[in-house]
This record gives structure tokens, C-alpha cells and sequence, in this order.
């Protein structure tokens, strides 16, 4: 199956994972639907990045869904009761899932996918997961991806009529590194982007996360600036 000129549903966060998975998909010649869910996350920062992040690369449209996750409360991203931890060590993050694993929230948000490329037709769906730097969630790791995959291939219309959509992960194995350099080649400006687990009311990154940890860590391996915002003095 060829891309060029295909329609894709694109997963994103407005982090840099997902910023990058759509200048892949975009690249590929691909018409973008961009999809961002506002889940009941703790903030409201990460849904305007997603927009700054379509406007920026040029989706063809981008759709904001509400999922009320936050209802059921499980993880310190979407209850306020919960303090988000600080960033853990490497070891720390293989060892144990954090109280920052949203309970299904990958499987949710790909079967929110599945539906809207059924309706509108798109032959792929993107998601900037990837197994390298990934925190320890478990519905980011290459046998979740796969299990997926294989219930695409069953559960809608489309499969039974011999055109599954693909479940395209583009950085799955890629580290934070070459995600950066990678979305750095397509032209992403990672400036307009969020990856923060807990910024304060300007939308200014903690520093402290596991996320910003990560992604300060994957700029400076990439030998390249972080323009992200960070509050004063908690550049990690």
C-alpha cells in the first residue's frame, strides 16, 4: 500500500513525540487528520500546544475530542490529589510504572482512531509512541503495538472487507535523540511544543518530570539547543 495521498489519523499530544510522528506522516505525502483528546488531563497547556503544533506543520485538519478519563481518577496526570514525582533514573523508570501511567489511555486513544478512520477512510493511524524512552508505560512497548494491530485487523468494516487501517509507529525504536534529530531534518519547531507533565498557569515546563527529564536529556544528546520554557530556575 502506497501513502501518497492517502488519508491518516494522527494521534497528538502536542508533546515532541507526537509533533514528530506527524511531520513523518506528513512527509510521507499523507493528508492529516490530527486528533487531540482532552482526557481530563491536570492542564489545559497540552491541548494548545497540539493546535500550535497542526497550525505549525500544516494538518489538513486537526479535531479536538473530549474523553472523560479524568472520571475515574488512577494516575497523578489526571488527579490533582496525586502529586506528579519528580524524573526518576533509568533504572527507577525500567522497575516500576509511575503514578503518571494513565490507566488504557494508549488503547483508548488508538480505538478513538480506529473509528475515525473508518469514517473517514484513512488507510493509517499514527502514534508517536516509542519503547526506548518511554517511561516504563506498558502500552508503549512493540508486543502492545503488535496486539493492536491484530485486533485492527478484526474489528471494523474495513478490515473485513481486506483494508485495515495500518498502525504506523515511526520512533518506536528510536531514542529521544533521534526523535529530535529526525523532526529537526522535517522542519518541527519544537518550541511550540509541550511535553511536561506539570507546567504552572503560563504553560512553563516544571523541569522535574520524567518527561522534561527526558526531553532535556534528548536535546542535549542530539547536540542541540532545548528551546523549551522552562519556570525560573528549573532547567533540569
Amino acid at each position: 500500500m502506497g501513502t501518497e495521498g492517502s488519508d491518516a489519523i494522527v494521534l497528538l499530544s502536542g508533546g515532541l513525540d507526537s509533533a514528530t510522528a506527524l511531520a513523518v506522516a506528513l512527509e510521507e505525502g499523507l493528508h492529516c487528520h490530527a486528533v487531540t483528546f482532552r482526557y481530563g488531563q491536570r492542564h489545559h497547556h497540552e491541548v494548545e500546544a497540539a493546535a500550535r503544533v497542526a497550525r505549525s506543520l500544516g494538518a489538513a485538519e486537526h479535531s479536538i475530542i473530549t474523553v472523560p478519563l479524568g472520571e475515574l481518577g488512577g494516575s497523578s496526570l489526571t488527579d490533582r490529589s496525586v502529586p506528579v514525582p519528580p524524573g526518576r533514573t533509568d533504572e527507577e523508570m525500567e522497575g516500576k510504572i509511575p503514578s503518571t501511567y494513565v490507566p488504557a489511555r494508549n488503547t483508548i486513544f488508538l480505538a478513538y482512531g480506529l473509528a475515525l478512520a473508518e469514517i473517514t477512510q484513512s488507510d493509517f493511524i499514527y502514534i508517536g509512541i516509542n519503547s526506548v524512552d518511554y517511561s516504563g508505560y506498558p502500552d508503549c512497548r512493540p508486543e502492545y503495538v503488535d496486539a493492536f494491530r491484530r485486533l485492527a485487523s478484526l474489528a471494523t468494516k474495513r478490515a473485513v472487507e481486506g483494508r485495515p487501517p495500518r498502525i504506523m509507529t515511526p520512533l518506536l525504536h528510536l531514542s529521544k535523540a533521534k526523535i529530535i534529530l529526525k523532526g529537526t531534518e522535517l522542519g518541527v519547531d519544537y518550541s511550540v511544543t509541550l511535553s511536561c507533565y506539570d507546567p504552572d498557569e503560563q504553560g512553563r515546563a516544571c523541569g522535574r518530570c520524567d518527561s522534561c527529564v527526558l526531553r532535556h536529556r534528548g536535546f542535549q544528546e542530539a547536540g542541540l539547543p532545548d528551546p523549551t520554557i522552562y519556570q525560573p530556575g528549573a532547567e533540569p
